[in-house]
């Protein structure tokens, strides 16, 4: 049953009153809360900036829709929960939507449809439009801008994170880490992953450890190491740290994926610090053998009363058959109720071995590992079904600039306990899915919320932070800055 405006569900009965739903209301929007992550991201120039950046070969006699337009139409449907381009058939012409990409709302002036957002994300020209089939060449300039776009974001995400420092940081953390990214169709440059035991891609992302934001990520084939690449993505993520910020300590933390020769190398000739895991082999059993046998006769005597036995132990003189010298390893040795383990780590830091362990290798839990989990289950991050690399690479970006704008967002209303560390899911649930009645006159536009709303004052108490948060960045950031330097 198809239901038209003059039509009704009958739902039932509550006492003697029947149950009616028909579709003739005064017209609602169901994202309203999103207008105070816009007052954030417009007051900083994000989308504006970055569409002014990236090339864009389309031929401007056939375009309707500009790039900004576009990418802040892409970012506001993905922080709304519509992911995909086919979303953009209801989003389009969605009046709240419009507002957000600066457009008054009117049916008539719809935003980009699917297939727009699908050639924009293909760099797709009509250049050559009017030429005969055979006489069209195959256009340098679309190759050129998918791949210069993916540098130039990239970049842009580690000129973002300086210019909205409000004061320098006293040290910085790089949280690297490789996520597996299953397909489900024949993605160029996807493959079977046999550890994974699933067709992928296999990203490489990089965060700030202290507030999660993002500063790379880049798309890799299925079954590249986890260390492919990392080097070169990590290089002009630490130069330009170091051109803002002279002197400033950089750790690099991450998992035993990234413990090769490459990395250590890196590190030790830029002055970066490094916190690993390091995989464990028969050396370094023997040489924590003891250690174990100690732990294993603590828990006989006293299991019932210290359940989990940790003990911490550092080995100086390790040395791998492919390292130039010696390197320090820390091992935490532990028995629980269900056996016995060892990890090691391998830093050159000089913390006590309980200290680096707890301290820095544990915090990988907070980050990278919950933004990696936000950015696929809050924003669906993983959902590249493109057919091109690049283009699937690109999607990847737009998906973290999304996430960078979370974590700015979440910054600005920092001082509001609720919500200060909320997922990206619980900010969608309570702060941005708000139903209001829109009305549009000659003069404005007037969103009206129910005065039943449950989270009334949590939101009016976003806004204000929002407020007195642009206020600030207004007034102590620093304006955008060329990232050409970094793209070499």
């Amino acid at each position: 049953m198809v239901v038209t405006p003059t039509t009704y569900l009958n739902l039932g009965r509550v006492g003697a009153q029947q149950v009616l739903l028909s579709f003739d209301g005064e017209e609602v929007v169901t994202d309203t809360g999103l207008l105070a992550v816009r007052a954030v991201e417009k007051s900083l120039g994000i989308l504006t900036e970055l569409a002014a950046r990236l090339p864009d070969p389309r031929a401007r006699k056939y375009t309707q829709h500009t790039a900004e337009a576009i990418l802040t139409q892409e970012v506001y449907q993905i922080l709304a929960g519509y992911p995909d381009f086919d979303d953009a058939h209801a989003t389009r012409t969605d009046p709240l939507f419009q507002l957000l990409a600066d457009g008054a709302p009117d049916p008539q002036h719809p935003l980009a449809s699917p297939s727009t957002l699908a050639r924009f994300q293909y760099a797709f020209t009509r250049r050559q439009a009017e030429l005969p089939l055979e006489e069209r060449p195959v256009t340098g300039e679309v190759q050129q801008a998918l791949t210069q776009r993916l540098k130039i974001i990239n970049a842009y995400l580690v000129d973002l994170f300086i210019r909205t420092r409000r004061q320098a940081p006293t040290e910085i953390i790089l949280d690297a880490d490789a996520t597996d990214d299953p397909v489900h169709g024949r993605q160029t440059l996807s493959a079977y992953h046999g550890y994974f035991r699933q067709h992928q891609y296999f990203p490489l992302l990089v965060y700030d450890g202290a507030s999660g934001f993002p500063l790379a990520a880049w798309l890799r084939p299925g079954t590249v190491h986890a260390s492919a690449g990392a080097a070169a993505s990590l290089e002009p993520i630490v130069t330009a740290l170091r051109a803002a910020w002279p002197g400033v300590p950089i750790t690099l933390r991450a998992d035993n994926g990234l413990a090769v020769a490459e990395l250590y190398t890196f590190c030790e000739t830029h002055d970066v610090r490094y916190v690993f895991g390091y995989a464990t082999n028969p050396v370094l059993e023997r040489a924590t053998a003891q250690a174990l046998a100690d732990v294993e006769l603590y828990y006989q005597f006293y299991g019932r009363r210290e359940p989990h036995v940790q003990r911490f132990e550092e080995i100086r003189d390790y040395q791998a058959d492919s390292w130039p010298h010696p390197r320090r390893i820390v091992a935490k040795i532990e028995r629980t109720p269900q056996g016995s383990q060892r990890r090691f780590v391998v830093s050159d830091r000089q913390e006590a071995p309980a200290l680096l362990y707890r301290d820095w290798y544990v915090q990988r839990g907070a980050v990278p590992e919950q933004p990696i989990g936000e950015m696929k289950n809050g924003l669906q991050a993983d959902r590249l079904s493109a057919c091109g690399f690049r283009a699937n690479a690109f999607r990847l970006l737009v998906h973290t600039v999304a996430y960078a704008i979370v974590v700015l967002f979440r910054e600005a209303v920092a001082a509001i306990p609720e919500i200060a560390t909320a997922s990206v899911s619980t900010l969608r649930q309570r702060l941005w899915k708000i139903g209001a009645v829109l009305r549009v006159g000659a003069r404005r536009v007037w969103l009206q919320v129910s005065a039943q709303w449950p989270h009334r004052a949590l939101w009016q108490q976003v806004w204000q932070a929002v407020q007195s948060a642009v206020a600030d960045w207004t007034r102590t950031t620093a304006p955008p800055m060329a990232c050409t330097a970094l793209l070499s």
